[in-house]
């Protein structure tokens, strides 16, 4: 299996319900290193898995819906923990989307996969994958 990986990165504040997360449960702010892998069984006719400016520039703007706001603002997240396990599976949600509209170009149609990481710190992270 080939992948790429593009990273960048965001800022959000948001806070949680439940014990488990002790502080947590108050309004607090995260940055995440965002890194997602685009994975496929055969190289493109070009001879890569897609396109790395692309894949870089559709990362971002997936990420600058979330960037520098209040998750427990956000209608879209109206009752849900916006936990580093769910917002990394959300924004490869996002990125699928972006795949199957054509905005990773044609050869993206190719794709077996996405993963999703966000790096909260250098010692914590968590990850989605899903199909195409």
């Amino acid at each position: 299996m080939f992948s790429i990986t593009v990273r960048d990165h965001v800022m959000i504040a948001h806070s949680f319900r439940g014990e488990v997360f002790g502080p947590a449960q108050r309004l607090h702010g995260a940055t995440y290193v965002v890194d997602a892998t685009f994975r496929r069984a055969e190289l493109d006719a070009d001879g890569i898995v897609v396109d790395i400016g692309l894949a870089t520039e559709e990362l971002g703007a997936v990420l600058a819906g979330l960037n520098y706001r209040n998750l427990d603002d956000e209608p879209a997240f109206a009752g849900v923990n916006t936990s580093t396990e769910f917002l990394a599976k959300f924004i490869a949600d996002r990125l699928a989307e972006k795949v199957a509209a054509g905005a990773l170009g044609e050869g993206a149609h190719g794709l077996a996969g996405i993963a999703v990481a966000l790096h909260e710190s250098h010692v914590a992270w968590a990850s989605y994958e899903r199909t195409l």
